[in-house]
């Protein structure tokens, strides 16, 4: 196949460049032989000189023109791109942009305002209506109620108010309509997307509240994260727990599988300790006043009596927060057999948790007949 610059022929024009190659070689031929037909080898020759003249004449000015249109494009282009500046620099020196900027911070800094006003006033209104005097465990709960609902509101109004003001800004600046609509609908569709942690810590956080699980101000142990602390804040979306080192942990709502609530804020210990002789008990009784100051209630003696067999026993109490029971389990423990010695120690301490509201809301649901067959010991607590 011809080609012609690298480029391949059509038939036509391969028929074409065929033909005058024959014609050149006639030419060239009736020259060589010096024929009569020299004259017309020669005109023939000039006709062919001038044919392919003008044919690469025809193709510097196709290119030509083709340069010209790409300049005349490309002008064209570069023009659009400096009016679309131009109107972008015009826009942002207009009245009507400046006008939207100081109304814009001017709706930002009222939004900030009402915030501040109502986070900062509510809760003096509410603890100002708080009685004053011995608060009783109804009072302590209405106060945890009431702390509750200023958090929360608190919470909520933040999350009202940038919403509001998020969309009062988009509509100042976009005052077509339809506009308005296509872009808060994709602002939804964003949001819906990347927002399925939020409304899933929002949800959790609307049924802890609903169901009442904890309050600000409730000692609780967190699961699976087992963060244990007082609730500072419990908002739409997280829970704020300080722990007693001083911590703060931010837990998502949504992330939450169990809770335990310490309702009363601590943990009664009981322990049991018999020993063979009163040297021995008293040893122990002393022991108790060591570190003392890390106790809710400190280690005190509440019962002491004389088995049969001559051994004296104590029953020891002592309350502690819910995050330090090792406090009682391992220290106190280790202190009372260290004191007592191995050899005055009849058995092992004996380590339980007693609530005593608990148990006597235990002994009204239990039936009669099993609140008899219960034995002597057992009752006796109960009581």
């Amino acid at each position: 196949m011809l080609s012609c610059g690298g480029k391949p022929l059509g038939k036509e024009e391969a028929c074409a460049v065929a033909s005058k190659r024959d014609q050149a070689a006639t030419a060239f031929s009736s020259l060589a032989a010096g024929s009569s037909d020299h004259f017309n080898g020669r005109m023939l020759l000039t006709s062919l000189q001038e044919e392919t003249a003008g044919e690469s004449t025809g193709v510097v000015d196709q290119a030509g023109q083709a340069a010209g249109q790409v300049g005349d494009k490309t002008t064209s282009e570069l023009g659009q791109v400096g009016e679309f500046f131009t109107g972008i620099y015009d826009y942002l020196t207009s009245a009507e942009f400046i006008a939207n900027i100081i109304v814009t911070l001017a709706v930002v800094a009222l939004g900030v305002i009402f915030y501040e006003l109502v986070a900062r006033g509510l809760p003096r209104v509410l603890r100002w209506r708080r009685r004053r005097g011995p608060l009783d465990a109804e009072a302590v709960s209405r106060i945890k109620r009431q702390d509750t609902a200023i958090t929360l509101t608190r919470n909520a109004l933040r999350y009202v108010i940038f919403v509001v003001v998020v969309l009062f800004i988009v509509g100042l600046f976009m005052r077509n309509v339809l506009t308005t609509i296509g872009g808060a609908a994709l602002l939804a569709a964003i949001v819906g997307f990347g927002a399925q942690s939020f409304l899933r810590d929002v949800i959790a956080g609307f049924s802890i509240i609903f169901e009442g699980q904890y309050s600000v101000g409730d000692f609780i142990h967190v699961k699976p994260q087992d963060i244990s602390g007082i609730v500072e804040e419990l908002g739409l979306r997280t829970t704020k727990i300080r722990s007693l080192s001083g911590e703060v942990s931010y837990v998502p709502n949504g992330t939450i599988q169990g809770v335990i609530n310490y309702v009363s804020g601590r943990q009664r210990f009981n322990v049991e300790v018999q020993v063979s002789n009163a040297e021995a008990a008293e040893k122990v009784l002393k022991s108790l006043d060591e570190a003392s100051e890390l106790y809710l209630s400190p280690p005190r003696l509440a019962e002491r009596s004389e088995t049969d067999d001559g051994r004296i026993r104590l029953r020891i109490l002592a309350g502690v927060l819910p995050s330090m029971a090792w406090l009682v389990e391992e220290n106190l423990v280790e202190r009372i057999k260290a004191a007592a010695g191995e050899e005055a120690l009849a058995a092992e301490p004996l380590v339980y948790k007693v609530d005593q509201a608990n148990l006597r809301r235990v002994r009204d649901l239990l039936p009669q007949e099993a609140e008899r067959n219960l034995p002597p010991e057992a009752d006796k607590k109960l009581r």
